[in-house]
Formats: structure tokens, sequence, C-alpha cells
């Protein structure tokens, strides 16, 4: 049995996590939701299973699903799963890596626990607050950089105005790369957009306890469970370049809140 509330959700990861691995490159179908973004017969099962498992561990917690209706009744929980069951399914149905299972529990707008199962990587990545967190049990430490120039940042391209700045290689998953700056693997990730809570949360909370700062795209904390689900943008970096990337992003911000 589990001996902590970690451990427990730890194990419903893997399982889910083992679950999806069974499948990839497999037989299933997968299609475009209305927006665009693709999904599949296995991120349903997994959100059925996810569903059954973490609401056996905490009956009284809301839910917040990229794949579950929204309901209104979890603003008024004191605790809230946020779960992405399948965190960059574009990679997994194209068969490759960068994906995972990712689950949060969240309590006064705060994560308490941050689990990502990615076992196509052979990783599993877990964070409880003010506990520190760990990649297949080694603790991790974000980077020292202090220094912009030269950051690595896990993307394709980069704008001119970002020219000196270094890509890595970039998953699908955004949670992933969140982590990456946890692991010290990139020392930068920035999205300046209107996203979904489900897709960063867990990651947020591993970073963060990695030494990592984690802000939205101004620099504000980011609080979870809110009405619409959202968060506009994320910015998780290594603490000594946070205060330069926030104001080299300020005037993409401001041009991107705007709906």
């Amino acid at each position: 049995m589990p001996e902590t509330l970690l451990d427990a959700v730890s194990a419903v990861a893997a399982e889910v996590g083992a679950m999806a691995l069974a499948s990839w490159r497999g037989d299933f179908r997968h299609w475009n939701k209305d927006e665009g973004s693709p999904v599949s017969d296995i991120d349903l099962a997994a959100d059925a299973l996810l569903y059954e498992r973490l609401m056996a561990i905490d009956p009284e917690a809301g839910w917040l699903s990229e794949e579950t209706a929204d309901n209104a009744s979890r603003l008024n929980c004191v605790r809230v799963w946020v779960v992405d069951p399948i965190d960059g399914t574009r990679d997994y149905v194209r068969g490759r890596d960068g994906w995972a299972v990712s689950i949060a529990l969240v309590e006064g707008g705060r994560p308490l626990i941050g689990v990502l199962d990615a076992p196509a990587r052979g990783e599993h990545w877990r964070a409880q607050s003010g506990q520190g967190a760990t990649r297949n049990g080694v603790p991790l430490i974000a980077s020292r950089r202090t220094d912009l120039f030269g950051a690595r940042v896990p993307a394709d391209v980069l704008m001119k105005q970002d020219a000196d700045l270094v890509t890595v290689p970039k998953p699908n998953s955004i949670a992933l790369r969140i982590a990456m700056v946890a692991a010290g693997e990139a020392d930068l990730l920035a999205t300046i957009r209107w996203g979904h809570e489900w897709d960063i949360a867990a990651a947020a909370l591993i970073a963060q306890e990695a030494g990592a700062t984690v802000t939205n795209a101004f620099g504000h904390p980011l609080r979870y469970n809110s009405t619409r689900g959202e968060a506009f943008g994320v910015l998780a970096t290594a603490p000594g370049i946070h205060a330069c990337a926030v104001e080299r992003l300020a005037s993409r911000a401001v041009k991107g809140v705007v709906r």
C-alpha cells in the first residue's frame, strides 16, 4: 500500500502511464477537437481511469481535466484534482515520446502534489509542496544561470529578438518542457498566450520545488482552480534570469493578453 498521499498519486500516474504506453505506436482512434487540438481513444480511457482512481483517494475534491466537461461545482471545493490524461497528445499520436500523464492536487489555489509520468521516456517526476522534487527518485536542482544571454530554451525556433538564446530539443508536452527547467536541462520556458491550468499545475510545482521560479507571463504568481481554469502564459526560469525574462516579454505579454 502507498505510504503517503504523494505515493498514492504517483502510483496512479504510473498505472495510467503504463496503460497509455501499451497502446502507444499501436492501433487506436484519434481525431481533432473543435479547436483543432488532437484527442484519442487513449486520452479518454486515461481520463476515465484517472477519475476512478483519484476520486477514490480524495472523493471530496473537485475535478478539472482536459477530457472532462467542466463543472462549476469544483469552485466550491477545498481541493481540486487538476489533470491532463495525456499532455502532448500530438506527440503521442505521432509515435514520439514527448508526452506525459499529468496530475496535480490543488488546495487554496496552490498545488500540494504534482506528478508527471512519461513512460515512453522512462521518466517519473514527482513533488510535494515544501518537500522538494525528484525524477526517478533523484532530487532535482534547477539551473543557477544568472545571464539571460545563452539561456537554453526548449523550442523549435526562436523569434529574431530572442536570437541570443539557445534552443534545446522540445517535447510536445508543455509539462515536460517545464520539467526540463526543474532538471536543469533548460533555463527558460515561456508561453505568451492563454492556456489551461491542467497543462501546467503539476509541472509548475515540480519546477518550483526544484528551485526554479514559476509565474504567469507578467511575473505574477499562478493560482489554480480559477473560474475559466486558465492562466495567461507561464514563465519557468532559473531564478537568476527571471526578472530579465519578465522585462523582455513585457510588451509581448501586454499585446497577447487581449482575447
